[in-house]
């Protein structure tokens, strides 16, 4: 489904991607793991077009270097960034339908705004609440299912349990366990290893720019080496 082969990136004459390889099967869901600061975000940015990369990324065997970010997302690849941008002055549902693709609409696929409230009752309830009133567990939740508004088959999710509670996090992680097995494929960039060991079938360690580690989640928690080199702090 996602291709990436030897991804440059640079932020003016800082080299922050040196070389990226990975990949993202079907209904597969692929941890990215690693300390700040590494460049498991940019990675992300590359991918969709929002920094400019240097390499490959092919999506469904077609090459995405060189298309626009609203290219790159109508093809199919949605991207939920760190920073949970909502539209604080819209309401829930209103941020949901902004989420179809130009000329969607909703029901059409297999992601409709029922759907959505099945997954998470709390949207259901403050759907006509201004998003800006929203927990942040809430504006979390709503950011992914926006993404999923649109269909796509691949979704790149960075930080999605960042700052939120203990059981929030575990809902998060049964989120993305349910939609991976509705077949859309996930990249997740996560620090906590607990939920990225427990959902996900593949991960990749980053340090300094480039892949240093790649296995199962049994692989890594059996390489001390890697552990202790590039994940704890």
């Amino acid at each position: 489904m996602l291709e990436v082969t030897d991804l440059h990136a640079y932020y003016g004459k800082s080299h922050i991607l040196q070389g990226v390889n990975l990949t993202v099967g079907e209904g597969e869901i692929v941890a990215l793991l690693g300390r700040n600061g590494v460049g498991r975000s940019t990675t992300c940015k590359a991918i969709m077009g929002e920094v400019p990369p240097q390499g490959s990324v092919k999506f469904k065997g077609r090459e995405m270097v060189g298309m626009k970010s609203f290219e790159i997302a109508k093809a199919g690849l949605g991207y939920v960034p760190e920073n949970r941008d909502i539209f604080p002055g819209m309401t829930t549902r209103q941020n949901l339908m902004l989420g179809l693709k130009p000329g969607q609409k909703d029901g059409e696929g297999p992601w409709t705004l029922e759907h959505m409230f099945e997954l998470f009752p709390n949207l259901r309830e403050r759907q006509d609440v201004e998003a800006s009133v929203l927990s942040g567990g809430e504006k979390q939740m709503l950011t992914i299912c926006r993404t999923l508004m649109g269909n796509p088959t691949v979704i790149m999710i960075d930080e999605p349990t960042e700052g939120l509670a203990p059981k929030i996090v575990e809902q998060v992680g049964e989120l993305l366990a349910e939609i991976a097995g509705r077949g859309v494929s996930i990249l997740l960039v996560e620090q906590k290893l607990t939920i990225a060991m427990k959902i996900s079938s593949r991960v990749y360690v980053m340090g300094h720019g480039h892949m240093v580690f790649e296995g199962t989640p049994a692989e890594l928690k059996d390489n001390q080496e890697v552990t202790t080199e590039w994940l704890e702090v």
